[in-house]
């Protein structure tokens, strides 16, 4: 399938079938977008944990895990402080 076709050159029929066949592209990418979500969900809670555990041991200082735990929650980019 052209990815750029004349659009007024197509028949309703082929619309149609132009249609579904990127929705069904939408989905699978969605799909996929939504299962790197969820690792990127495990593996950022995997180290909020070890971060935690090293804290519990004297390892790292609390305001680390607390800055960190900060930051996994934001969509945005951190800020940065002007010096």
């Amino acid at each position: 399938m052209d990815p750029h076709p004349d659009v007024s050159t197509l028949t309703d029929d082929d619309l149609r079938v132009m249609i579904r066949e990127l929705e069904k592209e939408e989905d699978q990418i969605s799909f996929q977008r939504r299962v790197l979500h969820g690792r990127i969900d495990i593996l950022r809670a995997e180290l909020v944990a070890r971060l935690r555990e090293q804290v519990s041991a004297g390892e790292a200082k609390l305001a680390d895990v607390e800055r960190l735990s900060e930051i996994l929650t934001t969509r945005a980019s951190p800020k940065v402080d002007d010096e």
